[in-house]
């Protein structure tokens, strides 16, 4: 029997067990995976808290992306044949699928094929990082050339995806990381500047190497205090992306700052994106157009074993990471 991550209540890393589980049969518009490697989002450890969007029930599984090999499709499904290499996005609930394990159910709009050159690793890095940038910078931000944007939490796997997006575009990277230790990694990266947050002021930082214009463009998972902070680094007519809730501290609105500088403050999830078809459809297409052309390029943190998704769970919460953390079955 295939080897499953479940959980039977909200809490720490060591919530998460590893059972023997029955092969299931997936229904109607769903797909079956062998699965080879799994990739840790933030999400899944929110949602194994008990704070993300939406609750688990239990016993729950959990996992937004997992590559992998199709080896059977439920009723209906076109376009995919068992033998198919593929990835999962993320556009499914959590408290109906997770691929957490060596054999994952999934519906099968939420199923893509990833470039042949991409090892499994790789393949299950790329939509959820990128679709997540994409739809912020791109869809929403219409980032352009000259651009300047500013990145937070940098070294997050999404992070490094939004570098390599504005890039491409040929704008502007400005990342942050709290401490020295990652930035030499982000320049590598290819941020154009990298402050230190730690040591340096952000907002004074920023408009430092701006001329005192700021940031055109702002993404940013965390908010809670930082986001006043983050509205004083903004230009005038800058739109400020807030995708996660890393802060545990409350979000103050910066109201003072929106006012003076005709600030746009907008929350923004992945799903407004992976939710509607013809957006997921320009999003994959966006995608597979920038691995091709090279612009964009999947990095793998850390690689774990199944048995050891404590650990792999625990070293996510840790922030050690520069890129994704895959998890191998």
């Amino acid at each position: 029997m295939p080897k499953q991550v479940l959980f039977q209540e909200s809490g720490d890393a060591d919530v998460l067990k590893i059972e023997d589980q029955p092969v299931r049969e997936p229904g109607a518009g769903e797909v079956r995976i062998k699965v080879a490697a799994i990739g840790l989002n933030r999400a899944e450890v929110m949602f194994r808290r008990g704070q993300y969007l939406e609750q688990p029930r239990f016993p729950s599984r959990l996992g937004y992306e997992a590559s992998g090999v199709v080896d059977a499709l439920g009723p209906g499904v076109e376009g995919l044949n068992i033998g198919d290499r593929v990835s999962t996005i993320p556009a499914f609930s959590m408290v109906q699928y997770g691929v957490y394990g060596e054999s994952a159910i999934v519906p099968a709009h939420a199923v893509a094929a990833y470039p042949e050159n991409l090892s499994p690793a790789e393949g299950t890095s790329i939509w959820m990082q990128y679709m997540t940038a994409y739809g912020a910078l791109v869809y929403y931000g219409k980032l352009k050339q000259g651009d300047v944007v500013l990145i937070t939490a940098a070294s997050s796997s999404v992070g490094l995806a939004a570098i390599q997006i504005v890039k491409a575009a040929n704008a502007t990277a400005i990342a942050t990381t709290r401490g020295a230790g990652k930035k030499q990694a982000l320049l590598d990266a290819g941020a154009d500047q990298v402050v230190v947050t730690d040591e340096e002021n952000l907002a004074e930082q920023v408009m430092a190497v701006t001329a005192g214009n700021g940031a055109s463009i702002v993404f940013d998972p965390v908010a809670g205090p930082m986001l006043t902070t983050l509205a004083q680094a903004a230009a005038r007519g800058g739109r400020i992306f807030v995708y996660g809730v890393l802060a545990a501290a409350p979000t103050p609105y910066p109201l003072m700052e929106a006012l003076g500088k005709g600030l746009s403050i907008q929350g923004y999830t992945l799903f407004e994106i992976t939710g509607d078809p013809e957006r997921m459809s320009r999003a994959k297409q966006f995608v597979y157009d920038g691995l091709a052309a090279g612009d964009l390029k999947p990095i793998v943190a850390r690689t774990f074993a199944l048995d050891d998704i404590v650990e792999a769970h625990r070293y996510m919460e840790s922030n050690q990471q520069i890129g994704k953390i895959v998890v191998l079955t």
